[in-house]
């Protein structure tokens, strides 16, 4: 398995259009459940009525009985193809799937987006497809779904009508060409997922031929090396070691690092002794690697998750202040100046301020259509000024956009996610 390249894969799209069904046949059609069990839900299914749900309900049934500690665990969110192997990042809701893609060790290196074909365009296909820019997604299937449910079924002028419109939505955010691949797919029979099935006048690829056509983005090796810290041990005999997954950069035996913000002013210093993966010392660390350090001259007491890591020549940079592009997903009321939830950068969790809302932007294209606004609400974008109410790194994510995203916490909920354009350093 572990030859093969890997990409972690989000599926985004709005509601009930059909992206569990479409995950839950992506793993059927590549052999991650056995066929009995399918056979199972299905009449299960169909008895309560629900047949239309039975693939959704795969995926509910096989997570209520790992929760009952039945052990049928299905590597549930990971398949492979004949070049690649993916983790899939389902997105069953905006909150969970924005936090995930920001603070999660899944950086999302490309996407499917589920549009049902009788729908077309719906409100949150606009913000998925927004998000998904904003938030780095350089590549995206658009699978135009339930063909088969289409007046009359698999109907190509309709495939072409939504795949238009869709089109113009992408351009507006910024997509390009190359970076799209449109599909027309039945996830609930399986018409184009592995095989043509009765769209039968389609010529192009299936979903898993689509996915092949993926590239693996390159490693962020020749940014600086920046290096959150998530956790902080003392190991006996060996002294002061912070773990944490390294976001950019080449951390390599016997570099001066720099933690910053730490809990001394202006950052401490000390030098990385030995690196440590899966238990094994390595010669270097990369990007996606999760690792531990043993850093000499520091205490424990001197860091603390949230902290980053860098070259004592390019260390990271702590914020006074940042300028930020951000979209509203849902808050409950209006946000305005002075407003101060959590932001959740790779792992740091720091209360920030809403300083000035600058401009209100249209989430579908990035216009500006106000200067100044008293407030922002739900399904806005706006480029906005937060202070941080202690100190925390971040990053523009024009030159180092690991640490350029976030979300915006607040009430249990993320409220907001958004890339720093600019900061004013502390």
């Amino acid at each position: 398995m572990a030859d093969k390249p890997h990409l972690n894969l989000v599926i985004i799209g709005h509601v009930d259009h059909g992206k569990s069904t479409l995950v839950g046949r992506i793993l059927l059609e590549t052999g991650q459940f056995p066929a009995h069990m399918v056979e199972k839900f299905k009449e299960e299914a169909k008895a309560k009525g629900k047949e239309s749900f039975a693939l959704a309900w795969i995926f509910d049934q096989l997570k209520e009985e790992r929760e009952r500690g039945l052990t049928i665990d299905v590597a549930h969110k990971r398949f492979d193809t004949d070049k690649y192997y993916f983790t899939i990042i389902d997105a069953p809701g905006h909150r969970d799937f924005v936090k995930n893609m920001i603070t999660g060790t899944s950086q999302a290196d490309a996407a499917i987006l589920v549009v049902a074909a009788p729908e077309g365009v719906m409100a949150q296909t606009k913000e998925h497809m927004f998000l998904a820019r904003t938030l780095g997604v350089k590549q995206m299937i658009i699978a135009i779904n339930k063909m088969d449910d289409t007046k009359p079924p698999y109907d190509k002028n309709r495939y072409e009508e939504v795949k238009a419109e869709v089109d113009r939505l992408a351009k507006s955010v910024g997509y390009k060409d190359e970076q799209l691949q449109y599909l027309p797919v039945s996830a609930w029979t399986g018409d184009n997922v592995k095989e043509k099935g009765k769209l039968d006048w389609w010529d192009g690829d299936t979903v898993l031929q689509a996915v092949d056509k993926f590239k693996v983005p390159e490693k962020p090796v020749d940014l600086p090396l920046r290096w959150p810290v998530q956790d902080v041990y003392t190991i006996k005999g060996v002294g002061t070691v912070p773990v944490g997954k390294v976001e950019c950069g080449v951390l390599k035996p016997g570099m001066q690092l720099i933690f910053k913000p730490s809990m001394k002013p202006g950052g401490v210093v000390g030098e990385a002794k030995t690196i440590e993966m899966h238990h094994e010392q390595i010669s270097q660390a990369l990007p996606g690697d999760n690792i531990g350090v043993n850093v000499r001259g520091i205490s424990k007491n001197d860091i603390r998750r949230g902290d980053v890591a860098g070259p004592v020549d390019n260390p990271p940079t702590v914020a006074k202040s940042f300028t930020a592009q951000i979209m509203v997903l849902n808050h409950p009321s209006v946000i305005t100046k002075g407003y101060t939830p959590v932001f959740h950068c790779y792992t740091a969790q720091v209360a920030c301020r809403f300083e000035e809302i600058q401009k209100k932007l249209d989430p579908k294209t990035g216009a500006v259509v106000e200067e100044n606004p008293d407030f922002i609400k739900t399904g806005d974008a706006a480029i906005v000024k937060i202070v941080p109410t202690r100190p925390m790194v971040i990053e523009p994510s024009k030159k180092i956009p690991q640490l350029g995203r976030f979300a915006i916490r607040d009430m249990g909920q993320t409220v907001a996610a958004g890339i720093c354009l600019d900061v004013e350093p502390a």
